[in-house]
């Protein structure tokens, strides 16, 4: 059986400006410069700059004579242009004072220049006498070189490709002495297939003395006991003393395992971090300030205002010029929301970043990151009355300057655990101490995971053997094994 009635829904919905609002939000301080200058190019409507006391005035007019329009002509009759314009109001973000000058001219982003990774290795092999197919398989193999500088690919997948690529028909054997040819080029290492091959090239480079010929034996010959720091099997091995050893892994660890990370010219986009905050300390106290580059001086073209002017004085006016006002007023809507979205922009921000500077108050002040209190999301979202999503799109793009360096702000939010003196302690301060621990071990005996549990638990942090393994790994530190020295 149908049946039908009337339903009341309650719902919210997120506005295409709210939308817009929090993609503001979200960019840092370099992208938010790109979307305000797109903004400008798509808008006509919106120019930079301090606006002319005569643009005012003629806005004013054009304003206070509305009401003289012909009650059937609706058109432009709702545009406001004091609302876009008038110094009477003069928004928050217009009276900051900010580090950067109206006529900085630091604000392109550089970009790296020069020849390519793979032009500079082609560039060298003009110093090889080489067949026109020993040409063609070294421009192919230099072509393969990766941007660490390694051939990842088997001969046999080079051989095909080859083949059907490039039309040369050859097998391994040539392009194993063709793959010599490359290892000759710079940087040492180059062309490489593994890391043992790499190192090997690099060492095999230097000028021999008995340190290097011993690294090379010890590579060449003894990779994976190296690899698994069994010292003492290559101690027997190569009849050595521990010194010895001790000097040829000193050679070792002065070579490149990334040899296409030491080629500067590689043509990448050479990032920049712009902070998006300062953090000062001024006579004891924080003092936070945002990047002037993100309270930028709109206002609305005086073209604009001409066009109005000229509607309003026009006896007749046609179909043209009602589209051409019409067109105005979307514009200028437009313009009017995209200042306003800036300004609640710098606002959020604002607030956010200090919400969490008073949070961590004694970490700014000391930079110690023992001090670092545990703060999740919805500590500063309740604080501040925001939704958590708005935090988030502040933290995890946001960077800001402070007195020890360039900060993340998403790295001072962290999980919480209890202490043995049931105090609420961050994890951050937990795994600052598990690195101070690691440091200062003997690297001849490194501390298992199950010594470094026992060592927290005495300093008064209860922790499992596997949270201490899984916070090594997130510092990035290796298993006890492979910390081991001689």
């Amino acid at each position: 059986m149908l049946k039908q009635y009337l339903q009341f829904k309650l719902s919210q919905k997120l506005s295409p400006q709210q939308i817009q609002l929090m993609k503001l939000i979200q960019l840092p301080t370099q992208a938010f410069e790109q979307r305000l200058k797109q903004e400008m190019e798509e808008n006509p409507a919106l120019e930079s700059g301090k606006e002319s006391d005569e643009l005012d005035d003629s806005f004013d007019e054009f304003d206070n004579t509305q009401e003289e329009y012909d009650d059937s002509d609706q058109i432009g009759e709702d545009i406001n242009v004091d609302e876009y314009l008038s110094d009477d109001d003069v928004p928050d973000y217009r009276t900051q004072a900010n580090n950067y000058s109206a006529d900085d001219e630091d604000k392109d982003i550089p970009f790296a220049a020069g020849t390519s990774f793979t032009q500079y290795l082609t560039n060298q092999l003009n110093t090889f006498r080489l067949t026109d197919d020993e040409r063609d398989i070294a421009e192919f193999l230099v072509g393969s070189v990766d941007e660490s500088g390694y051939i990842r690919r088997s001969l046999a997948d080079i051989t095909d490709d080859l083949a059907f690529t490039q039309n040369v028909f050859t097998d391994e054997k040539s392009i194993e002495k063709v793959l010599h040819v490359v290892h000759q080029l710079d940087p040492a290492g180059v062309g490489a297939r593994n890391l043992q091959e790499c190192l090997s090239i690099q060492l095999h480079r230097r000028e021999k003395n008995p340190d290097v010929e011993l690294a090379i034996e010890i590579i060449d010959n003894a990779f994976d006991q190296f690899t698994k720091k069994h010292y003492k099997k290559l101690i027997q091995k190569f009849d050595i003393t521990e010194m010895q050893l001790k000097d040829a892994i000193d050679e070792i660890e002065r070579l490149n395992p990334k040899p296409g990370g030491s080629y500067s010219g590689n043509n990448r986009i050479v990032e920049h971090i712009v902070p998006d905050f300062a953090i000062r300390i001024v006579d004891g106290e924080l003092e936070l300030t945002l990047n002037g580059r993100n309270a930028p001086e709109l206002h609305v073209s005086r073209e604009y205002s001409n066009m109005m002017k000229g509607y309003k004085e026009a006896k007749d006016k046609s179909k043209s010029q009602k589209d051409a006002v019409m067109f105005i007023k979307q514009k200028l809507d437009a313009a009017k929301w995209f200042i306003e979205a800036i300004k609640q922009r710098q606002q959020t921000l604002f607030v956010t970043m200090s919400s969490i500077m008073h949070y961590q108050k004694e970490y700014f002040l000391s930079g110690d990151e023992r001090k670092l209190k545990p703060m999740i999301l919805k500590d500063i979202a309740d604080e501040i009355e925001m939704d958590v999503s708005t935090v988030s799109r502040v933290a995890n793009s946001k960077y800001v300057d402070t007195p020890y360096g360039t900060k993340l702000i998403k790295e001072f939010f962290s999980e919480s655990m209890t202490n043995d003196q049931g105090e609420e302690v961050s994890t951050r301060e937990i795994k600052k101490i598990l690195e101070t621990v690691i440091e200062d071990e003997n690297k001849r005996k490194p501390l298992t995971d199950e010594k470094l549990a026992s060592i927290l638990l005495e300093k008064g942090y209860p922790i499992a053997r596997r949270t201490v393994a899984k916070y090594r790994e997130q510092l990035d530190i290796p298993v006890a094994r492979l910390r081991k020295k001689i």
